[in-house]
């Protein structure tokens, strides 16, 4: 692809033609790709290791080839291509991470926060206020440490799943994106 795109991977239990996912594709003002991980392409539903589910989306990177690409996902999805971006093995625009696995539920102990001080690119949070893998406040606090611009979006009252919101979710994502325009090309170039 010559121009911006967007790439999506789905959360640990799901698979690429998750709804939500299905409706960013929809709204995106971006042409959009959704890829799986390896295991669930293997049709196993235990994901691989980080280091292994890192590769799959440096691998679908890859194939896109967009001079500005985004990429995020849902949930799992999302954390390993910010952990992708935070090790320099993919070249990102940005990053739109819908509900963030900021750790597991009830063991606010185990952070999954520290590559976030190497992401230097803008990023999109959506959350519900009722999600149990980080609240509100430890989000916003956490994500503090990233030094591109971030932006968070909330749904008061939702929780991991973000159940029945997929079209606004999809609309904060398309308008987000609209505002990450890629720099114009000089026609003498």
């Amino acid at each position: 692809m010559n121009g911006p795109a967007l790439l999506l991977f789905p959360g640990a239990g799901t698979g690429s033609d998750h709804p939500s996912l299905r409706a960013i594709e929809a709204a995106s003002p971006w042409p959009t790709v959704r890829a799986d991980f390896v295991y669930r392409k293997a049709g196993r539903r235990s994901p691989d290791r980080p280091a292994v589910l890192i590769q799959a989306v440096v691998d679908e990177a890859e194939k896109i080839a967009s001079p500005f690409l985004v990429l995020g996902g849902r949930s799992m999805g999302g954390r390993m291509c910010s952990m992708a971006v935070a090790q320099g093995l993919v070249a990102a625009a940005g990053l739109v991470l819908i509900s963030y696995p900021l750790h597991p539920p009830g063991k606010r102990d185990q952070l999954r926060v520290d590559h976030f001080g190497a992401i230097d690119v803008p990023c999109l949070f959506v959350s519900g206020t009722r999600d149990p893998f980080g609240s509100r406040e430890e989000l916003e606090t956490h994500t503090t440490a990233i030094s591109g611009p971030v932006t968070h979006e909330w749904f008061e009252g939702l929780g991991h799943d973000l159940k029945g919101a997929d079209a606004r979710v999809a609309s904060v994502v398309a308008d987000w994106l609209t505002s990450l325009a890629p720099p114009r090309r000089d026609p003498q170039d």
